[in-house]
């Protein structure tokens, strides 16, 4: 049989979170938003069986998660931030892999730039 884990993941797009993050003295005195996009690369399948929540990884507390490191202190760096988002997420032992997006919604540039990201992959 395939290894299903490398096929299987959890998608969730657009979670919103108020944190400070950036090296400007503005980016310093007041939180900006972020959009977060992350996979979870997870083998789903005994959840697909029994249709119970504790048989996978619940993405509420995925979000309690990502909000709580992402508010806990200011990031310099959006590298660093989403390198600690994503460690986070594998903390849960379920979690082989996450495929972590965060994107600056109002990046501080004089051009006309609607967001400013980073990617990160991070595996067990």
């Amino acid at each position: 049989m395939a290894d299903r884990t490398s096929a299987d993941r959890i998608e969730l797009r657009g979670l919103r979170i108020l944190a400070f993050c950036g090296v400007l003295g503005e980016e310093h005195a007041r939180a900006q938003p972020f959009e977060v996009d992350v996979d979870l690369i997870c083998d789903l399948s005994a959840a697909g069986e029994s249709d119970e929540l504790n048989e996978t990884v619940d993405y509420g507390s995925v979000c309690d998660r990502l909000v709580a490191v992402a508010t806990e202190r200011h990031h310099e760096l959006m590298e660093h931030l989403a390198h600690r988002l994503a460690i986070s997420l594998l903390a849960d032992e379920r979690v082989h892999e996450v495929d972590l997006v965060i994107r600056k919604l109002r990046p501080p540039v004089p051009h006309d730039l609607a967001t400013a990201g980073v990617r990160v992959v991070r595996r067990r």
